[in-house]
Order: C-alpha cells, then sequence, then structure tokens
C-alpha cells in the first residue's frame, strides 16, 4: 500500500521541477533551457508512476487510505488542518492529470522547439500541474480552495504565455476575470459551513473536512452514531455556492465565454489545461461534493438542467466555427456539459467515466490541431485540405478522436456516452426527459462538428497554408507540409490506445454482445467504495446504444455530404437558416453583452462613473472641507489668545450668561 510521504511526492516532485526551472535554470543556466523539459518530464514522469501504485493502493484497499491530518491553524474551537484524502475518485483523477501532462510535456519538446521563453513555460506548466494534483488531493475544503486559486493563476500565467500579443494577454484577463465570479460564489459557500460551523461542532465534526461534510450532508446512522443533517436549505445554498464555482472552472453557461477564447495560448497548454484536467475540476467539485447534492433536490435539478443546456448550446457554436482549436473549445464546454447533466441526475459513475475518456480523445483532438498548424501554419480550416497525404499518422490519430468523442462502437466514448443517456433516460421525470433529449440532440451535433473539421482539414485540396490577412496563430510556425517530428507524434499515438480500449473499463465485452453475463463494472464499483455513495451499474441497454450510434452516424453521414462529397452545399444551408447562423457564428452576443453592454455601458457608465461623481464631488469635498474647518477655525481661536487678562475675564463672563440663559428657558 502507497504510503502517506509517496502520496504527498505526487504533488510536490512537479512543484520542485517549478522551483528549480524558475529559481537555477532559468537565471543562471539559461543555455541549458532544454533541460527544462526534460525536468519537468522527469518529475511528471514519476508523479505518474505514484499515481499508478496510488490506484493500486485504493484498489487493493476497497476505499479510503486513512492518513492523519496535519493542524494547520485554529480559529476558536474550530481547526483547519492540512492532509490528504486518498480515495477512488483521486487516485483515477491522479492518473487522468499525470499521464495526460506527461504526453503533453513529451508533446511540447517538438512544438516549443525554438521558443525564446523555453524555459518559462516548462515552469508554469510544472506549477500548473501540481496545483492541479493538490487540488485533487486535497482533504478540506479551504486546502482545495487554495489549489482552486492556484490553478486559476497557473491558466491566466498559460493562457497569456505570448503576453506580446494583445489577443492573448486580453484573452488571459478574461479568463481570470470570468473564472473568478464563479469563484466568489465558491467563497460564499464556504463561508456559509463557517456560520453554519455549530451544527457540525455539537456532533464532532468539522464544517471544513470534505469527508465530515459529505457525513452530515448524508445523515443517519453511521457506525453506531446517530447524524443530525444540514437542514435542505443550508444544503442547498452551500451546494449552489459550490457549483457557482465549477460553473466558472468548467466553462458551464453562462460564464462559458472565456474558454473559446483561452485557445490564443500554446496548442500544448489548450490539450492540457482546456481538455484535459483544468476545466474538468469544476465536474471534480461536484463529483467530490456528490452527497451534498444529492441531499438537495434543488442543487441536483440545477446541475442537470444547466449541464444540459450547456451540452447542447456550446455545440450549436462549434457547428459553424471555423478555426480548429475554437470548434475543440466548444466541444470540451459542450462535454463538460454531458458531465455535469450526468452528476445532475444522478449518473454519478457515468460521469466520472466519461471525464476519465474524455480526457484522452479531447487531448489527442487538440495535440492533433496543434500538428496541422506546424504543417500549416494556420489553425484556420478554410486555410487547410488535403493533410491527410502529408500528415498520414497525424490523420489516422485525429479520426480515432473523432470516431471516439462521437460515441461509435467500440471506442471510448461510445461506452461512456451510452451510460450518461441511460441516466438521464432512467431518471424520469420531467428534468430527465428534458436533459435526455438535450443530450441526445448534443450527440448529433457533436459527430457533425468533429468529422466537418475532420473533412475540411485533412480531405480535399491545400488551401493555402498560412491566413494571409490574420497571420499565423501558433507563435510563427509557417508553412511545412509533413508531418510533425516523432516527438510530437509518439505522444499522439499513445493517447489514441486509452480512446479505443478505455471503455472495455466499465462494459466488457460479453456485456456488449447482450450474452446475458453480469457485466464486471469494475469501475462502477471502484466508485462504489467513495464513502456514502453507492452506484449501481446496469447491463448495457441495446436500444438505447442502437439509437445513439444511428443519430451518431446520422451527424457524420451530413458532415460527409456536405464537405466531403459536396451533395449538399453549406453555403446554401447557412443562408436557409441566416439568423440561427448569425448567431452561432457571432457566439449568440454574449461577447457583446458581457464586454459591451454590461461592462462598458453598464458597470463603466452606471456603477463605475456614478461611484467617481460621488468620489469627486461628495468624499472629495468633504475632506476639503474638514482641511478647511481645521486650518480656518483654528486661526480664528488663535485670534482670542492674545494675552490680555480683561479680554479672558469678558470671554468667562459671557459664557456664564450663556450657561445661566440655556438653563432659563429648558429649566
Amino acid at each position: 500500500m502507497i504510503f502517506e510521504g509517496a502520496a504527498w511526492a505526487i504533488f510536490l516532485l512537479p512543484l520542485a521541477s517549478f522551483v528549480v526551472i524558475s529559481l537555477f535554470v532559468r537565471p543562471f543556466l539559461n543555455q541549458y533551457e532544454k533541460y527544462s523539459g526534460y525536468l519537468t518530464i522527469l518529475a511528471i514522469g514519476a508523479a505518474f508512476v505514484l499515481s499508478i501504485w496510488a490506484l493500486g493502493s485504493v484498489l487493493g484497499n476497497e476505499g479510503e487510505i486513512g492518513w492523519e491530518a496535519h493542524s494547520w491553524l485554529a480559529i476558536g474551537n474550530l481547526e483547519i488542518s492540512l492532509g490528504i484524502l486518498m480515495d477512488p475518485l483521486t487516485a483515477i483523477l491522479l492518473i487522468v492529470v499525470t499521464s495526460v501532462s506527461l504526453a503533453v510535456q513529451v508533446y511540447s519538446q517538438g512544438y516549443m522547439r525554438g521558443d525564446p521563453s523555453y524555459s518559462r513555460y516548462f515552469a508554469f506548466m510544472s506549477l500548473f500541474t501540481a496545483s492541479m494534483l493538490g487540488l485533487v488531493l486535497a482533504r478540506n475544503i479551504v486546502q482545495l480552495y487554495a489549489f482552486w486559486e492556484l490553478v486559476g493563476l497557473s491558466s491566466y500565467l498559460l493562457i497569456g504565455f505570448w503576453y506580446n500579443r494583445p489577443a492573448a494577454a486580453a484573452a488571459a484577463k478574461k479568463a481570470f476575470l470570468v473564472t473568478r465570479l464563479g469563484d466568489v460564489g465558491f467563497l460564499l459557500g464556504i463561508l456559509y459551513l463557517f456560520f453554519n460551523k455549530e451544527a457540525f461542532l455539537s456532533q464532532g465534526l468539522n464544517p471544513f473536512e470534505i469527508a465530515d461534510i459529505n457525513l452530515i450532508a448524508h445523515g443517519g446512522e453511521v457506525a453506531g452514531v446517530q447524524i443530525i443533517a444540514l437542514g435542505s436549505g443550508v444544503a442547498t445554498w452551500v451546494a449552489v455556492g459550490i457549483f457557482a464555482g465549477a460553473v466558472g472552472k468548467s466553462a458551464q453557461f453562462p460564464l462559458h465565454v472565456w474558454l473559446p477564447d483561452a485557445m490564443e495560448g500554446p496548442t500544448p497548454v489548450s490539450a492540457l489545461i482546456h481538455a484535459a484536467t483544468m476545466v474538468v475540476a469544476g465536474v471534480f467539485l461536484v463529483a467530490r461534493f456528490f452527497p451534498l447534492f444529492e441531499s438537495s433536490t434543488t442543487a441536483m435539478n440545477i446541475v442537470a438542467v444547466i449541464g444540459g443546456f450547456t451540452a447542447i448550446f456550446a455545440a450549436t457554436m462549434g457547428l459553424v466555427m471555423n478555426d480548429i482549436k475554437r470548434v475543440l473549445a466548444y466541444s470540451t464546454v459542450s462535454q463538460l456539459g454531458y458531465m455535469m447533466l450526468a452528476l445532475g441526475v444522478g449518473a454519478y459513475e457515468a460521469a466520472i467515466f466519461h471525464l476519465f475518456n474524455h480526457a484522452f480523445f479531447k487531448a489527442l483532438l487538440f495535440l492533433g490541431a496543434g500538428s496541422v498548424n506546424h504543417a500549416s501554419g494556420t489553425f484556420n480550416m478554410q486555410y487547410m485540405g488535403g493533410l491527410k497525404r502529408y500528415m498520414p499518422r497525424t490523420y489516422v490519430t485525429f479520426l480515432i478522436a473523432a470516431v471516439s468523442i462521437s460515441g461509435i462502437f467500440p471506442l471510448a466514448g461510445f461506452w461512456s456516452k451510452d451510460e450518461i443517456l441511460v441516466g438521464a433516460w432512467n431518471h424520469g421525470g420531467t428534468i430527465g426527459q428534458l436533459v435526455f433529449w438535450m443530450a441526445l440532440v448534443a450527440a448529433f451535433m457533436t459527430a457533425f462538428y468533429i468529422f466537418r473539421a475532420l473533412f475540411l482539414t485533412f480531405h480535399g485540396e491545400f488551401r493555402g497554408g498560412v491566413d494571409a490577412e490574420n497571420g499565423s496563430q501558433s507563435g510563427g510556425h509557417g508553412v511545412h507540409l509533413a508531418e510533425s517530428p516523432w516527438v510530437m507524434v509518439a505522444p499522439m499515438m499513445v493517447l489514441a490506445v486509452p480512446a479505443v480500449v478505455s471503455g472495455f473499463l466499465a462494459n466488457p465485452l460479453n456485456t456488449a454482445w447482450g450474452l446475458g453475463i453480469v457485466p464486471t463494472h469494475w469501475f462502477s464499483k471502484l466508485l462504489g467504495n467513495v464513502e456514502f455513495i453507492s452506484v449501481h451499474p446496469e447491463p448495457m441497454n441495446l436500444v438505447m446504444a442502437f439509437g445513439s450510434t444511428v443519430v451518431a452516424l446520422a451527424g457524420i453521414g451530413l458532415a460527409y455530404l456536405m464537405y466531403y462529397a459536396h451533395k449538399v452545399s453549406p453555403e446554401k444551408v447557412a443562408a436557409a437558416i441566416r439568423p440561427a447562423y448569425n448567431a452561432a457564428f457571432c457566439k449568440y452576443y454574449f461577447d457583446d453583452l458581457y464586454e459591451d453592454w454590461i461592462t462598458r455601458r453598464g458597470f463603466y457608465k452606471g456603477v463605475a462613473q456614478s461611484t467617481d461623481w460621488v468620489d469627486r464631488n461628495i468624499i472629495d469635498r468633504i475632506g476639503v472641507g474638514i482641511g478647511f474647518l481645521g486650518r480656518n477655525v483654528g486661526q480664528v481661536i488663535g485670534m482670542l489668545e492674545n494675552g490680555q487678562v480683561q479680554a479672558y475675564g469678558a470671554g468667562m463672563s459671557i459664557g456664564i450668561l450663556v450657561i445661566l440663559v440655556v438653563f432659563s428657558i429648558w429649566n
């Protein structure tokens, strides 16, 4: 079984890599900057090995591994501690973060070669990986919140890595500010826990310990002790506050606007942060406090509806974008909506399984986008085409990822998508039916937009490379029609393996053939070992699987007719639905709403200008008036101090008379 020091090393190794690169390699050994990448790969590779050990230990322990917490600080009778929560959910996320991060760091060796800030890039990557691992390992909600904010800082640094570009700097600020809006809700949820701490302390529980929060949300008799559950109102408000943080980080509606702009960062950053790790932090957060959410029907319905709406809403924008990274960005938002939808209808294991699968095929798609950019010098698919003949290995890996995300049997995305649809259908009620049909429509759109990207990028004839108007967005790569170097291709080929086979982790082949054999479902059973969470995996629903596959094939077929066979004109289709097309292409004008109407016209011209007027005309004048009185009243009083005794006597006499008059009038 893994010991506590090794578990801490999973977090500390990438952190040490960041410190060494920042304090020694970059300032003093810049001529050896290539070792920054090697050091990052070594640290994250070691963390990956330790994560495999942790997963094996959790499997052998059949649940949480208990370690003592370390006292941090005390507030009255409330103690806040530091520690590690090592349970199945933690172990699975550790594997996801370290494996994808390791592949991305190897890929970055080729993609970032020659960049003048090579060492800074790997320092920031190490810091982000350490922050994400710290978030996953956190034992209490305050510790989790600290790493949550550090992940946001790391994202800001990496999105704005090429800070000399105005678009990158603006995208970094936008991501930082929008996610902070959600984080305010998260902080309010933590404060609400603190203000209701007596409900915890009276039962010997801690309002900041994750296990205790889930315990009191669950209530009932636990280990022979009767636990009085939180009131439904308290549970709802805390859950909604936590979900607000998840909405920001996971780019759910209406805080989805930052993620597409975040594509201004280097492509490996997009693959790591905005496909496989940071953006799933919100899903992880809801899953971590799932018993709390389950105790509030209102909170669960909010999660389900926002997740379902986000899935279909983001997919509509992915249909019309021409930048391949923006297509993948909206795809990420949509898939995150799928995961939230699953959590909202109680399909806990399906949500985490889709998170697990999505990390691999979406990272592979982003790395494929970086590879074609390396050849064509642009991310604009209108200037690509015909790359299949020049980049066969990139094409095959991208095709595998596209089929997987479309949910086609037997690739990974098929299994988890099917479980989410079954979970929504079995949930029943208005909410269950609503989000089920949303998810099914989003599945059609997903298959269409991902194969649209595939056909525009790899099929047909090459259409010119670098966008002459906008130039390259990748750091200055020119047109070089050839396969990417092996240091970039090899990680893609490695990621293609789980994009194909990871689905069998939850649904063995014998169940898929409907032989009536009880499925193994070891992934679901592992998640069922999380305290207070029970999962009930069911045999595969063949009707649902067949129906969802037909829907996905219909999306692929329509993309084929429009962008490969040219039997249907995309221009005519767009013209027929021009208002809807324009709205989706303009991102439903949310950027205009937020940046123009709310920020510039609403906040700046309303709140900011009003407070500025109050500051200048009221606050400043009060200050000036007090200063005037201080200067001039003192001078008047000083004139009375003339040293003449008779004047002082007259003043005293007048004062006595005034006092007598006052007393006589007011008795």
